[in-house]
This record gives structure tokens, C-alpha cells and sequence, in this order.
């Protein structure tokens, strides 16, 4: 089997679980949290305001020399206030697996946890590709997200 890469971030910001939770599970505010660069647009329409099982998100971001990649990710699995996965079903990775975790630290503060497992297509040209570049985006796009969400919970 090959390597699959992992990105692991954390942070913990100044809201309540319940709040901090309304507002990851919900599949609109991920466009609040991604850089313009990468361009991403949420293609599905009709969206609700809570992610749940089985839930099908279709995307398409632009995250290298501004070529479009259609992305579909599936909710996989959910627990309120706990955690929900997200998983590639078609797009740019041949594999793309996300947990979101939520732990409450007091009534004020939560701990949030993003956990990616991921695997470039392509075989050693898709290693090479993530040693390259790919990796580094990655980065760049959870710091991004990181900086976003410390900036969104500090002035609520």
C-alpha cells in the first residue's frame, strides 16, 4: 500500500462548543475559511445548515496555476459536538480523508482538531509532486485557516 500523508492542526479559540459547532458544521462557512487564491466555489445548491451523514458536497477550487479541479467530498460519518469526516469521492487526490474533531476545553473554549490522511495520484510523479508543491499548499491552506478562525472567535 502506499504512503499516505498526514496533516495534523490544532488550535483552540474562544467560543462554546455549541457555537463552535454550529458554525464547522455548517458546509456554506468553509468559503469564510478558505483562501481566495485557490478560488473554491461550492457547486451544490440547497445546502443545509448542518452537515449530516451521507451528505454529497460538490466543489471546484484552483489551487495550482489557476486550473480547475472538481472536487466531491461525502460527509461519512457525523457525532454532534463530537466530529464529522469528510471524504473524497472524486477530484484532485486519489485518496482525501478529513476529521474534524471539536473538544469542549470550559464553557468558553473549544478545541478544534484537523486530522488529513491524503494521497497524490500518480504515483512517484504524485510523491514528487507533494515533496514539491503539494504539501506546501496544504500548509499554506490550513495556516491560512488557522489565522481565519483565531481572527473570526476573537471579535465575536
Amino acid at each position: 500500500m502506499p504512503k499516505l500523508y498526514k496533516l495534523y492542526y490544532e488550535q483552540i479559540i474562544k467560543c462554546s462548543l455549541e457555537d463552535t459547532w454550529k458554525f464547522f458544521s455548517n458546509p456554506q462557512n468553509l468559503q469564510k475559511i478558505t483562501p481566495e487564491y485557490i478560488n473554491f466555489r461550492i457547486l451544490s445548491d440547497n445546502l443545509p445548515d448542518e452537515i449530516y451523514q451521507g451528505l454529497i458536497i460538490e466543489y471546484k477550487v484552483s489551487p495550482l496555476l489557476g486550473i480547475d479541479f472538481f472536487w466531491v467530498t461525502e460527509i461519512t460519518a457525523v457525532e454532534n459536538h463530537r466530529y464529522f469526516i469528510d471524504e473524497q469521492r472524486f477530484g484532485p487526490y486519489k485518496f482525501w480523508y478529513h476529521t474534524h474533531l471539536f473538544q469542549k476545553i470550559n464553557n468558553e473554549a473549544t478545541k478544534i482538531i484537523d486530522l488529513v490522511y491524503y494521497l497524490p495520484p500518480y504515483g512517484l510523479i504524485g510523491r514528487l509532486a507533494n515533496s514539491l508543491l503539494i504539501d506546501k499548499k496544504l500548509k499554506n491552506i490550513f495556516n491560512y485557516r488557522k489565522k481565519v478562525i483565531s481572527d473570526l472567535f476573537l471579535s465575536e
